[in-house]
């Protein structure tokens, strides 16, 4: 895979999240936030496989916000995930899925305000 393919990327940290979720205590805290990080990491590759397809570049930038709100919101459940100490495994893996998400969101950020200049 290269670095930058993106669509392949997202795909597979939708993966790491799918796997985290595995992973994450049963209790009521636990089974709550693994139901929500399942939603918000698996949907910026599905959001961004949409945006492939957008009909403007207006429809492009709302859609890549799409997946940067759900970056962010995956980013802040996986942060709480590690504080309250609710994954069961090792937490390094945490710790590089929480770096690969800060890297995408970085990545979307500039990619957004890119388009924002090219738009005009």
């Amino acid at each position: 895979m290269k670095k930058f393919d993106l669509n392949e990327r997202l795909i597979d940290f939708a993966v790491q999240i799918i796997n985290i979720s595995d992973s994450i205590k049963n209790s009521k805290a636990g089974n709550h936030l693994c139901g929500q990080i399942i939603r918000s990491g698996s949907s910026p590759a599905l959001n961004y496989s949409e945006a492939q397809s957008a009909e403007s570049k207006n429809d492009f930038i709302h859609k890549m916000s799409i997946v940067l709100k759900e970056l962010r919101e995956t980013l802040a459940c996986l942060k709480i995930i590690s504080k309250a100490k609710l994954y069961v495994n090792d937490q390094m893996e945490l710790m590089e899925v929480i770096n690969e998400n800060n890297q995408l969101v970085s990545i979307f950020v500039k990619s957004i305000e890119t388009s924002k200049k090219n738009k005009l």
